[in-house]
């Protein structure tokens, strides 16, 4: 049986390194600059992981919430600006619904829509 799994948000045409590093480089470059623009599907990709991870930093103790956090960003800016400046303005009872998509319009080409991605 195929429990728990999102068909809808699979890459399924691209390979497994290909896909975690587009997941990695869509997370640091968010953290980053704290919005980004891209595809309503890779949104949908990312938007567990950043709930997870503002979680991550919030909940548990510092070191291990850098082990955890360094597995998912690229570089050692986005994880820095996650930690000072992002995730404590998250703390307390709230566990998800830090970012808002909105749509922007639908890219020329091959007609996707695409959304921009920004914290709440």
């Amino acid at each position: 049986m195929r429990h728990r799994v999102r068909k809808n948000l699979k890459f399924n045409d691209k390979s497994f390194s290909h896909r975690d590093a587009m997941q990695r480089n869509l997370l640091t470059s968010f953290f980053l600059h704290k919005s980004i623009q891209t595809t309503e599907k890779k949104v949908q990709l990312i938007v567990p992981m950043v709930d997870k991870l503002i979680n991550v930093v919030n909940t548990k103790d510092e070191m291990n919430a850098i082990r955890y956090v360094m597995k998912y960003l690229f570089t050692k800016e986005a994880s820095l600006e996650l930690f000072k400046n992002v995730a404590p303005k998250y703390k307390g009872n709230k566990t998800s619904g830090f970012t808002r998509a909105t749509a922007i319009k639908f890219r020329d080409g091959d007609n996707a829509k695409l959304v921009k991605l920004e914290l709440v």
